[in-house]
């Protein structure tokens, strides 16, 4: 990450991005739109469909008043337990580095009052991106070969050096795993379950599924358990065999987890000590299991290209239904 931009600039950046952010997408905002991949290539995006789904409520709501917030959530030991992942509609997880893992938490209806350690951004983010409108993405900063990517995408690009007042240090971790954010600095508000244009469904379970009581993933150099609480009808949450607690003393648990195969290979990108990063293929199709109400349906998955949502889909060709509230998706290799 680079040196902080003094206070006084990052207050009329701050100021500047959440009144535009707050810009009703409902009017005709057109976005210009940068590379889905590695390319850096403009792409035109057709609007958003509505009305959307709520995982909420499992109907229809109104177009989204705005954007949608994406934070990178640093995932290693030293940065735990993280703080307002208990808000986040969608929690995305993608190998890093080293066979590490890092989070991606989607915002949209309910902002915490700080959500963190926010760590740097990847390439795979910005296929994944694609598919909501003009996303705000909070993140410590990038490798400097991926910066200018980051600036030609169709997202809101809010690190701190371009919005510093939005950033704090906390005390109870050493840097690099203390800096959070304070999302109300960058949007006023929650634009709502329409932003999530993810291509989910929402309802009643399917027939069939596999009674499941824990379902293990891992990565070369991290893992991540979900294990069932029927008392509270979640997912529980351990990482690396660990349970996973929040700053609040909440146990992290969705409603519902995918475990999405995908492709996962080396980008033209490395980290500062030489490992490769890895790109994780989020366009395309394959299998994928969902993990909810204790059970486990073995599902296909497509998104054709980048501006859509992804589909899941049962054996018979109807849609997977989720439970209400919120989703992990975990991204393992096929």
């Amino acid at each position: 990450m680079g040196q902080r931009a003094p206070q006084r600039r990052g207050a009329r950046r701050a100021a500047l991005l959440a009144a535009t952010m707050t810009a009703s997408l409902a009017v005709g905002c057109t976005a210009h739109h940068g590379s889905p991949v590695d390319d850096g290539r403009g792409q035109s995006r057709p609007p958003a469909q509505t009305p959307a789904q709520s995982p909420s409520a499992g109907g229809t709501v109104a177009p989204a008043a705005g954007p949608l917030l994406a934070v990178k959530i640093d995932n290693v030991p030293a940065a735990r337990p993280q703080t307002g992942l208990d808000s986040a509609d969608i929690v995305y997880a993608e190998q890093v580095e080293g066979g590490l893992s890092r989070l991606m938490a989607v915002f949209a209806t309910k902002l915490p009052k700080s959500v963190g350690p926010v760590r740097s951004a990847r390439v795979s983010d910005l296929e994944l991106l694609r598919q909501f409108d003009e996303p705000a993405l909070a993140f410590s900063g990038a490798q400097h070969k991926l910066l200018p990517l980051i600036a030609k995408a169709p997202l809101r690009s809010a690190s701190p050096d371009e919005v510093s007042s939005a950033y704090y240090r906390g005390v109870d971790k050493s840097a690099p795993h203390n800096l959070y954010l304070h999302p109300n600095k960058l949007l006023s508000s929650a634009p709502g379950a329409a932003a999530l244009t993810t291509g989910f469904h929402y309802g009643a379970a399917p027939t069939g599924g596999k009674p499941t009581a824990s379902r293990t993933v891992r990565y070369p150099a991290a893992r991540f358990t979900f294990t069932w609480s029927g008392s509270k009808h979640r997912w529980q949450v351990s990482e690396d065999g660990t349970p996973t607690v929040l700053t609040n003393g909440k146990r992290v648990a969705p409603a519902t987890v995918v475990v999405q195969y995908v492709k996962i290979r080396k980008s033209k990108y490395h980290d500062v000590l030489g490992n490769n990063t890895p790109y994780t293929e989020t366009v395309g199709s394959g299998k994928a299991d969902v993990l909810r109400d204790g059970r486990m349906y073995s599902v296909d998955w497509k998104r054709q290209k980048a501006t859509d949502g992804t589909e899941f889909t049962t054996s018979d060709g109807k849609p997977m239904n989720f439970a209400k509230g919120q989703v992990w998706v975990v991204f393992a290799k096929s």
